[in-house]
């Protein structure tokens, strides 16, 4: 296990820490995104210890402060790195700091996912011979022949249907069924185009998989979606890091930045 470094500029990437790690594997990553997730994040790092045999498992952590990731946690799960970060932004930060790392120990791709235990974890062979086969976005779904989804508040599935799917297909031209899914994968063709530009300090918020899943259609990447499954809580409160009434117009405002175009790299 390497020395932590501390790694980002806060324009390519976000300022971060890597606060564990230990040489790559693989060809690909399965990138996990937390925050204070508790013991859900731990029992699904265990649980993708599974997969380790085909993918390198990355935690990309946006600064918990609850204690559950450690050393011995990722040593337990198998992990190969977990990156800490310091810098500002939320969700595409994250996402930056995770792209930019994985670029640089050479991957040729990744798989993302949320560490909030509602995912299933066995679609992730089908993710990983996606990209061995040469696609470049491929867009995990619940909608689709061999997806699945339980207990999915009314409000989510009536926004991705109705708005949310419908706006980026109309973006992109490509017909998406699931685009909040947060499971999903990037090629390193993808990751690095300079026509798609991922690596700006734009991305900070929601904007980042709404950029790559328009922008991957335009510019003439392979593009496809697979099955996947996600579970809600029956019960209790629901998963989320969406806050209120304001929080829910930033994304659709953010949604509809993307959508016109807002973050297209300058001169493409």
């Amino acid at each position: 296990m390497s020395e932590p470094e501390t790694r980002g500029d806060d324009e390519r990437a976000p300022r971060y820490r890597i606060a564990w790690q230990r040489p790559r594997r693989h060809r690909q990553a399965i990138c996990v995104f937390v925050i204070n997730e508790g013991e859900k994040i731990r029992k699904q790092l265990r649980a993708m210890k599974e997969h380790a045999d085909i993918i390198d498992l990355i935690v990309a952590d946006g600064g918990s402060t609850d204690g559950s990731l450690d050393a011995g946690i990722m040593e337990e799960a198998g992990a190969t790195a977990l990156l800490v970060k310091t810098g500002p932004g939320k969700l595409s930060a994250q996402m930056r700091m995770a792209m930019d790392h994985c670029m640089n120990e050479g991957y040729e791709g990744i798989v993302v996912i949320d560490g909030n235990g509602k995912d299933g974890l066995d679609a992730i062979p089908s993710f990983v011979a996606a990209l061995e086969d040469g696609w470049d976005h491929v867009q995990g779904s619940r909608f689709i022949p061999g997806g699945h989804h339980e207990n999915t508040p009314l409000s989510r599935l009536l926004a991705v249907r109705l708005l949310h799917a419908p706006m980026i297909s109309l973006a992109s031209g490509f017909r998406y069924t699931d685009t909040t899914n947060g499971f999903r994968a990037y090629s390193r063709k993808l990751l690095t185009d300079p026509r798609v530009s991922v690596f700006r300090p734009c991305f900070d918020r929601y904007q980042l998989h709404y950029h790559l899943a328009i922008e991957s259609v335009r510019r003439g990447f392979r593009v496809k979606e697979l099955p996947v499954s996600r579970v809600y809580p029956a019960s209790g409160k629901t998963p989320t890091k969406i806050r209120g009434f304001g929080g829910l117009v930033a994304v659709l405002r953010q949604l509809l930045d993307v959508c016109l175009g807002k973050y297209r790299a300058a001169g493409h």
